[in-house]
This record gives structure tokens, sequence and C-alpha cells, in this order.
């Protein structure tokens, strides 16, 4: 049974693999519908000032359209959301990707810094997860429920955008090791219906933005 399970397994990977070949390909599939949506809301906000990437969230940024030369890094360890060296009011946009979940410490104190040094109508913008495995990057603390990220950005005078995306069979996707397979564009692939697929009581991935 084991034998046939991998050889299965292993059919299923070169079928996506081939069917994958020359087509244009976004992100793993529990980032793929997540950053599509992020740039659809985040489309009509100006561009204008400056973007703190928090915690290796660069790339992310980037997705999202900001230009390169906005953009300030805060990485851990150098940098720690706990405790921001940055003056109030000094951002016109905040961002961390699969952050919130590694903070060592309160995450009401991390969404308050990311408030803190944002400009008046400023924007923070929060991803992270709910259903998912222990990933120590350095550690695994939290899981946040949209409902938990709209409380904690409680101060914020505006919630943009508050959600989650995922389905119960991601989890074959795991286990087969597709998970972060790069999901092609299109729509017609299993991969790419797969990925689109979102029941709001399956949240793998969730994310907020915010605007103070």
């Amino acid at each position: 049974m084991n034998v046939l399970s991998e050889t299965l397994k292993s059919m299923l990977r070169g079928f996506v693999k081939i069917s994958s070949l020359g087509q244009k390909r976004g992100a793993h599939i529990t980032r793929f519908y997540m950053y599509k949506h992020l740039q659809n809301v985040t489309a009509g906000l100006k561009r204008e000032g400056k973007i703190l990437a928090i915690g290796n969230s660069r790339g992310f940024c980037e997705i999202l359209n900001f230009e390169t030369a906005q953009i300030v890094e805060a990485n851990y360890p150098e940098y720690n959301i706990l405790a921001l060296p940055f003056a109030d009011n000094e951002f016109d946009f905040v961002c961390s990707d699969q952050v919130l979940e590694h903070i060592e410490g309160n995450p009401q104190i991390a969404i308050d810094e990311s408030y803190r040094i944002l400009k008046p109508g400023g924007i923070a913008i929060h991803t992270t997860c709910f259903i998912n495995p222990i990933h120590k990057e350095p550690g695994d603390f939290w899981r946040f429920t949209p409902d938990a990220l709209n409380l904690l950005c409680h101060k914020f005078s505006k919630i943009i955008d508050v959600d989650g995306w995922g389905n119960k069979y991601i989890w074959a996707i795991e286990s087969i090791g597709l998970r972060f397979e790069p999901i092609p564009e299109s729509s017609w692939h299993p991969l790419h219906k797969l990925a689109m697929k979102n029941r709001k009581d399956w949240p793998i991935v969730t994310w907020i933005v915010a605007q103070k």
C-alpha cells in the first residue's frame, strides 16, 4: 500500500509539472488568491511616500506594485515589530507578510506599533495565518481569524479589507508535495481552480488592510 501510495503521489506531481510547462505562474497555493485579492484591494491607493516592509516583506511590497525606492526594510532580528525604532507618523504604508504568527510577545503591541509609526491616513497591510502547521522561523506563537485581526486593529479609523482564504482540499496538495509549487495563471489548470476556491470557514491565510 505504501509503495502504491508513493507511486500515485509521484504520478500526480509529474502530471502537475508537465501540465504547467510553458505557462506563466504565480505564487504557491496558499498565497496565490491572497496576493491577487490584495493587488485588487490596493490598486486604487496612492503609492506616494515611505513604505516600511517588516520581517522580510519587501517581496510582498513589490507584488503590491510599490516602488522599490520607497521601501524601507525592517527585518528580524535586527528589528523587532514590538519596538520599532522609528518616529511617530513617519510612514505612509506599513506591510508585513506572514509575520504576526511569529511574534514572541503580545500581538496587540505589534499592531499598535504599526499604527504609531503611520501618518494620519496611512495604511497598514498585514497578512498572517489561521489553519497552518507549526513553522518555526524562529518561533511560531499565534493564529488569527479575520475577526481577531479586526479586533486588534480597533484603533484604526477605517478597515478597508479584512478576510481570509482557504479550503480543506489544500492538505491533499501538501500531502503529495505540491504546496509550494507555483500556481499556473491559466484558469483551466486544476491547481489554479483549487487555488481560487475559497471556504470562509477554512481560512488558511488571513489578512487586514486598515487606515489610520
